[in-house]
């Protein structure tokens, strides 16, 4: 991958040679995969209903797919986003909505149960994948009991408040003698 960057360095610019490891935890990069699955299957959702439907054996619920497919690809966003912890979870509930809109379709005239049998198992084990993601990327607090750290003496200055007062007082002081000696250049003739 490290040679296509290459290709828009320019001319004095250094060549990678080598990639170094990932900053990205495993986890972050199995979230960044679910991300993609999410718009990938919802883009399927939204652009080919009927052909999901047939498959699955539930005609004219094409509506209902179409909706799920623009949940699909707004969790994907929000997975991909910085908030991705909030995407995983609105995946963990869309999974849910998902098994139960099968379950649904699990009716004795349906001919094609085997297929939304297959789909409720895929749909329970990308519902653990999404469920454990969500819990690996939630956002770390510190315990209850830790040790918050204070600052009631820093002010902001590195050298303390008193040398920047005295830094300002001695700016306004040449500043004012500055004023004075461009007014006795003005009154000369």
């Amino acid at each position: 991958m490290f040679h296509f960057s290459n290709i828009v360095r320019t001319k004095g610019d250094p060549k990678i040679v080598e990639g170094g490891p990932s900053l990205k935890q495993p986890v972050d990069q199995l979230a960044r995969a679910l991300g993609w699955f999410s718009i990938g299957l919802g883009v399927v959702e939204l652009f080919a209903p009927r052909r999901v439907t047939e498959t699955l054996g539930m005609e004219g619920h094409e509506t209902l797919v179409r909706s799920f497919g623009i949940r699909e690809i707004m969790a994907g966003i929000m997975t991909l986003s910085v908030e991705k912890n909030a995407g995983l979870w609105a995946r963990v509930g869309g999974d849910g909505l998902d098994a139960a809109a099968l379950l649904s379709g699990l009716t004795p005239d349906n001919p094609k149960k085997g297929n939304i049998a297959l789909a409720l198992l895929m749909v329970g084990g990308i519902a653990m994948l999404d469920y454990r993601t969500a819990q690996a990327t939630k956002p770390r607090r510190p315990a209850r009991d830790a040790r918050r750290k204070l600052y009631p003496n820093r002010s902001g200055f590195p050298k303390g408040i008193e040398s920047f007062r005295t830094a300002g007082r001695q700016i306004a002081a040449h500043a004012g003698q500055n004023e004075v000696k461009q007014g006795n250049e003005r009154r000369v003739p």
